[in-house]
């Protein structure tokens, strides 16, 4: 090796010789390296077990114990493929609380707090029911914030409620209140919604309640919605009063003087007093106010001032109390407080009133004893609590006796403001007196009340237990609505217990709205559960709920659908609790269904829950299939499809575009006679439509008249109002569809050519043909309205076997089309009274959306006291969707509008007309507007476009027409 390498490193030998020494290396290397394994082997074989020596194949080596071996043979071991599971669902699923609500079912009460209030629902002299309502926006749920204490929408339980800012579902509150001797009373408040579409929910709070309380914004005055809250009041004998709210407005924001204050509030009142005037008073109402004539004024003690802002409520006896207290002595505080309203003045130096004013020597007139005692010292109470340093504010309320902290007098204006006012006025006493005083106890107002709600004659047992009010009469309980638990699983049941005492965990009859003596099938046992007290984001649970109390009730969801009479399982003669009549109407409508085909269920048991939930709505299937909701509009429908969505079914839905219902009617009398045959030729009818009182119709749906009132009264009805004759008054055989429809159907046969007896033999079944005609009308399948059926004539066969139902009914049902189609029909389509508050710059471009659509304004009028202007017009619901987007894009947000339904309008052509050429994705003229409708509403049912006169026509008929050369245009 050494001679392989000069002095300078570089390699000098033979290749070969390095590969020799290389491998007699690598040999050597390997004898040691196997030389050391073996001794390793024998050392390892020396202290473990012998070693096989067999081969193993690589896919018989067992590199891991067997799961048997590792958790036992009877453990049940299961092997996933993998990716099983789709990479959206986690491994371990999180926990989704499902929360729709703020309230706590744990009532805050002391054991002694909820023991007295319990107790107090056994007298019925101290306890109030009443509802609070108005338009939206006027204060009502901050009024109750005010009364209970609270901050930031007590009432508004649902969380979407607080997201809209706006009430959705009534809210019910029982709680003890003092007046100003300091004794309790227990009040059942209802807080009910203020947007028109939700009336329905004011309409089912007023049912329970025993009085009314009408919230009004002392600036925007009397609007539509607190109209017809009014005119429902009155004729279902509600007594009222009037809460005159938002009073800091004409101080802060107006900024008028005291003098200009009064007139507006004196304007306010005395525009609610003339609409009273105009509206259909009941003959009790009187009575069960305790009033001579229906009115509202402050020197009566029905109506009260406040600011729910600013946490203060007066009357006028209250503010003579304030006086009396300040000043002490024996001040008569009804005779002083009689002098405060009205065009009564004030003389300082005399310190007389009188009804003139009179002038000093100084040229200084008196004011008016309202504004001289209580406008302008709330004026100056109001200026020194913004405009004064807090220390130069402390003397004055000492001398008011208002004791303040140094941390309040350094709050800013407003809650500075709240605070004082707070200490002023001490309490809501003036306004609980006012509910004391004005709004009678259950046990007095329901001999006045139970005729108008309860299906009971006067004289049955259970329509003088309805009456007496009595805790230890029969149960009856009526229910008007089903609230949502929080994460809406289920329902509990709230209702008003009439008579006798609800227990928890009892059994109990619940009677359905269809529940007959006759027909009992819509009846069904069932157990309550719990029973709680509400009050408000918390429930105070109770054993027992005596005569007179607002009640929760759980366990009995499921036997109702919208309203229930519950009464004791062996009371065998109960009548039911009439259905609840609503202001507005159901008209507007969109399809629906799953985003996936397999979650129907899902979907079509979450429309039963909404149609559980909303009083007003209405929810079925179409002949072509479609699963339709109705509602009054497009807020309401909204807050249905967000119920149905994320509530209920928790599925993606697919919506339709809105549309609304339409109704068929006729304008003239039939032109023939028309006749149907029975299938078997037998029985033959013959009749004749003709144009019905469009106000007659309304006083039947509105059960104003009813078959079920005496005969004689029936025809003086007919006759005094509407100029009927004695013998057509006679001859009314039914109101249809259903039992108070706007359609009537008379007996106009001559005993000489028609076998009475025969025919009285079959009434019931033409009566059944007509309702069933009526209900789906030939044009495109919507209810017919305001049309007079006339039977002239009636073949009917001698055998009994030959005039069954299955004879007469189609009979019926053919003739009742084929005379309405002779009586040129037309098509009638829904319209919306609009009310919209504006300033004077945005009407031009108001009037301009509305001419779009087809509406139009019928009063333009300025709102007293501000620069406001109030338009009110109306607008066919067709043509409405998106109406208040537009108007609120426009005009900036300036504008605010609020719709109902009206009435219905007949919608102008002939839809029967052919030579109407309908282009596809082109408008219709105004002229062709029936024709379309009729054909759109058609192929959305899966009818054909034109109506088929051999589906309505007998071929006798048929020769008949052609004889006569009608057409039909079909």
């Amino acid at each position: 090796m050494d001679g392989q390498y000069d002095e300078f490193g570089n390699f000098i030998g033979k290749i070969e010789e390095i590969e020799e020494d290389s491998s007699s290396s690598d040999v050597s290397s390997t004898e040691e390296s196997s030389t050391a394994e073996d001794s390793n082997d024998v050392e390892m074989a020396d202290a473990e077990a012998p070693v096989s020596t067999a081969v193993v194949l690589h896919e018989d080596k067992k590199y891991y114990p067997e799961a048997d071996e590792v958790y036992g043979e009877e453990t049940d071991i299961v092997v996933g493929e993998e990716d099983a599971q789709p990479i959206e669902v986690p491994i371990i699923a999180p926990k989704i609380e499902r929360k729709f609500n703020v309230d706590s079912r744990k009532s805050k009460k002391s054991a002694r707090e909820a023991d007295y209030l319990h107790s107090m629902t056994h007298q019925q002299q101290f306890i109030r029911n009443i509802a609070i309502a108005g338009y939206i926006g006027h204060g009502k749920t901050s009024f109750f914030d005010y009364l209970m204490g609270e901050t930031n929408g007590f009432t508004d339980t649902r969380l979407d409620e607080q997201q809209r800012k706006m009430s959705v579902k009534p809210s019910p509150v029982t709680s003890l209140m003092e007046d100003s001797r300091g004794k309790n009373y227990l009040f059942n408040m209802i807080d009910s919604p203020g947007h028109i579409d939700f009336l329905d929910e004011t309409t089912a709070s007023l049912r329970l309640s025993d009085g009314l309380v009408i919230c009004m914004d002392v600036i925007e005055g009397l609007r539509n919605s607190t109209k017809r809250i009014i005119s429902h009041a009155l004729r279902n004998c509600i007594p009222m009063v009037l809460l005159l709210n938002k009073i800091d407005r004409l101080i802060l924001e107006l900024h008028i003087p005291p003098q200009d204050a009064f007139r507006k509030m004196q304007h306010v009142i005395g525009e609610v007093n003339s609409y009273i005037q105009t509206c259909g008073i009941h003959p009790n109402y009187c009575k069960a106010a305790g009033q001579e004539t229906p009115r509202l004024s402050p020197e009566l003690g029905n109506v009260c001032f406040a600011s729910a802002k600013y946490g203060w409520s007066f009357t006028l006896r209250s503010f003579a109390n304030i006086y009396r207290d300040f000043y002490g002595g024996n001040l008569d505080t009804d005779r002083f407080a009689a002098r405060l309203w009205g065009d009564i003045y004030y003389n300082s130096e005399t310190r007389t009133f009188n009804k003139k004013p009179t002038t000093n020597d100084d040229g200084e007139t008196d004011k008016l004893s309202f504004v001289s005692f209580i406008l302008e010292p709330l004026y100056k109470m109001k200026a020194q609590a913004i405009g004064e340093d807090p220390k130069s504010l402390t003397p004055i309320l000492d001398e008011l006796g208002i004791r303040l902290w140094k941390t309040e007098l350094k709050q800013d204006a407003e809650p500075l403001m709240r605070t004082i006012c707070s200490r002023f006025f001490d309490n809501c006493s003036g306004f609980n007196e006012m509910i004391i005083e004005k709004i009678p106890c259950p046990k007095d107002i329901m001999p006045h009340r139970a005729g108008i709600i309860f299906s009971g004659q006067e004289g049955e047992e259970c329509s003088k237990s309805v009456c007496d009010s009595s805790a230890d009469g029969d149960l009856v309980v009526h229910v008007t609505k089903l609230f949502h638990r929080s994460d809406g699983s289920g329902f509990d049941a709230f209702g008003r217990v009439y008579s006798g005492t609800l227990k928890h965990n009892s059994q109990v009859k619940v009677l359905g709205e269809a529940y007959t003596l006759e027909d009992p099938e819509d009846m069904s046992l069932a157990e309550t559960g719990k029973l709680w007290l509400c009050q408000g984001r918390s429930l105070h649970e109770v054993t027992s709920a005596p005569a007179g109390t607002h009640v929760l009730i759980e366990g009995i969801d499921d036997k109702i659908i919208k309203t229930a009479t519950i009464c004791s399982p062996k009371n065998e003669t109960m009548r039911i609790f009439k259905p609840l009549q609503f202001p507005t109407k159901s008209v507007v409508k969109v399809a629906v269904e799953p985003l996936l085909p397999s979650e129907l269920p899902k979907m079509i048991d979450a429309l039963r829950k909404v149609n559980k939930t909303f009083p007003n709505s209405i929810t079925k299937v179409e002949e072509s299939g479609e699963h339709v909701i109705m509602g009054a509009g497009e807020v309401h429908l909204d807050c249905m499809l967000h119920d149905l969505r994320k509530m209920y079914s928790d599925i993606e839905v697919k919506v339709s575009d809105p549309v609304t219902l339409f109704t068929e009617t006729v304008i003239e009398t039939s032109s023939l006679k028309c006749n149907a045959e029975s299938p078997n030729k037998k029985n033959k009818l013959t009749m004749i439509a003709e144009p019905l009182e469009d106000d007659l119709a309304k006083d039947i749906v509105a059960e104003e008249i009813t078959l079920d009132m005496p005969k004689k009264k029936i025809r003086t009805f007919l006759e005094e109002k509407y100029g009927w004759d004695t013998l057509a008054a006679r001859s009314i055989w039914a109101f249809g569809p259903d039992t108070n429809g706007p359609n009537v159907l008379l007996d106009d046969t001559i005993a000489s050519e028609t076998n009475r007896e025969r025919l009285l033999g079959i009434k019931d079944s033409i009566v059944q043909g007509f309702d069933w005609g009526t209900r789906d009308g030939p044009l495109c399948g919507e209810e017919i309205r305001n049309v007079k059926f006339r039977i002239l004539e009636a073949q009917v066969a001698e055998q009994a076997m030959q005039r069954a139902n299955g004879q007469i009914i189609p009979a019926a049902k053919r003739v009742t089309y084929s005379s309405f189609l002779m009586a040129t029909p037309r098509l009638m389509e829904p319209v919306y009274s609009i009310e919209i508050i504006t300033s004077l710059d945005c009407v031009p471009a108001i009037l301009t959306l509305l001419t779009r659509r087809r509406g139009h304004i019928v009063d333009e009028s300025k709102l007293p006291g501000t620069p406001l202007f109030v338009l009110t017009g109306y607008v066919p619901i067709m043509d409405s969707f998106g109406l208040e987007t537009d108007i609120r894009t426009h005009t900036h947000g300036q504008a605010f509008i609020q719709s109902a339904f009206d009435r219905w309008t007949i919608v102008p052509s002939d839809p029967l007309d052919r030579d109407i050429v309908l282009r596809p994705l082109e408008p219709s003229q105004p002229h062709f507007l029936a024709r379309d409708y009729m054909v759109k509403t058609r192929r959305r049912k899966g009818m054909t476009d034109d109506v088929s006169i051999n589906k309505y026509f007998d071929d006798p008929m048929l020769l008949e027409l052609a004889k006569h050369g009608t057409d039909l245009g079909m």
